[in-house]
């Protein structure tokens, strides 16, 4: 780096977090071993250690049972295994179980799936409606599950928005679903290790988290499935993972997961605490320097690290850049669409017009984020907002 680089300030952390200092360690000591953990003979047998080893303590930090941890490359693929597998396998059972309910602001790695499996002709998918906040809509599920409660398959809901930060009623949901024997999943990337995430007090069936997002390696995820909750497989092979997921397990990526969840779990608290002030902080003084700037999501029930901001004239992706001119990385919402020049569909279930669902920053702070950080970008917002309303007013003219 020269001297006309700016220092790198990484707000992205809802993308991804750095790897935590006790995953490297735990990752890069099993990466000089061998050993395939379904081979028998002794190097297999201590890669199967390490798994078994693994998926204890991770069920240990969540609250799940460890056979009912099934390893896989992350949160799109556990999406995918427990939306496709749970519908094909209940409509074995009875051919009725057609509908599947989910959220109208899932991440896509949700929707895409329903989507392919609508155009199948393999599910109807009805989204449900969100309040101005991003909260689902709990009567309107209702509503919904009693139309034809036998028709439903599953019910999907995030725990914690990826771009607005706000809080799910996981909790409302499943009492509804439980009243009429429906199972319900739910993507959790977002809240293990952001907020307390305990399996088996939620009521959830099936579970989804990933290692990057709460600091440890890519590639490596899970798809916590209670062990009566019958799952259709999507890779057939070797049989690995309850023979749900086949495939050779990856003992060094599963060591550092677990090493990142039980340290993310065992700080939870502390780290929302901390990230928490240093959010409100950010907010406070960016609205003060642009009194028209809003927050989106909930105030209260959100993510403790997340800052979605929205800036009147401006277009996200244009302030994007702005801000990492001057070493400051954001994001505009979901990583997984980044670059793609459309409005969120999260803003747009919350009620806002298409412009309105342009012109947000989502900061997103993690557990290197110090008050530093913050002083960066309230020192570089207004002259960003201020040319970001220029170029727009110059594009519209």
């Amino acid at each position: 780096m020269n001297s006309s680089t700016p220092p790198r300030i990484y707000l992205d952390h809802a993308a991804t977090t750095p790897m935590l200092p006790v995953a490297v360690e735990a990752m890069t000591r099993q990466m000089a071993e061998v050993g395939n953990a379904s081979s028998l003979h002794g190097s297999g047998r201590r890669a199967r250690r390490v798994v078994e080893e693994s998926r204890e303590a991770i069920a240990a930090a969540i609250g799940c049972r460890p056979g009912e941890v099934i390893f896989t490359s992350g949160g799109t693929e556990s999406d995918n295994v427990a939306l496709k597998g749970v519908l094909w396998a209940r409509q074995a059972q009875d051919s009725r179980r057609t509908r599947i309910l989910t959220s109208a602001v899932e991440h896509h790695a949700v929707l895409d799936p329903l989507e392919w499996l609508a155009k199948q002709g393999q599910a109807e998918v009805e989204l449900i409606a969100v309040d101005e906040l991003g909260r689902l809509d709990v009567e309107a599920l209702r509503e919904s599950i009693e139309r034809d409660p036998g028709s439903v398959a599953l019910i999907s809901l995030m725990w914690a928005n990826n771009e607005v930060g706000t809080l799910q009623p996981v909790t409302e949901v499943v009492a509804l679903a439980e009243a009429h024997g429906i199972p319900v999943h739910t993507d959790a990337v977002q809240a293990v290790g952001a907020v307390p995430v305990d399996f088996a007090a939620s009521g959830v069936d099936a579970l989804t988290f990933t290692g990057h997002k709460l600091g440890g390696p890519y590639g490596i995820g899970a798809l916590v499935a209670r062990r009566e909750l019958r799952v259709v497989p999507l890779l057939h092979g070797g049989g690995q993972e309850r023979g749900i997921r086949s495939g050779t397990l990856n003992p060094p990526a599963i060591a550092g997961y677990a090493a990142a969840v039980q340290a993310a779990v065992a700080g939870q608290a502390e780290h929302a605490a901390r990230i928490s002030a240093l959010r409100d902080e950010l907010v406070r003084r960016v609205v003060e320097v642009v009194p028209d700037a809003h927050l989106h999501g909930d105030p209260a029930a959100r993510l403790p690290g997340n800052a979605h901001i929205g800036f009147p004239g401006c277009e996200g992706d244009s302030l994007l850049m702005l801000l990492d001119a001057q070493g400051i990385e954001c994001s505009t919402g979901s990583a997984c669409s980044a670059g793609v020049p459309q409005p969120s569909h999260v803003l747009l279930a919350m009620g806002c017009d298409p412009a309105q669902a342009r012109h947000s920053l989502r900061f997103s702070l993690g557990h290197p984020t110090t008050a530093a950080d913050v002083d960066a970008v309230v020192a570089a917002i207004g002259p960003a907002v201020e040319r970001a309303r220029l170029a727009n007013r110059k594009a519209v003219l």
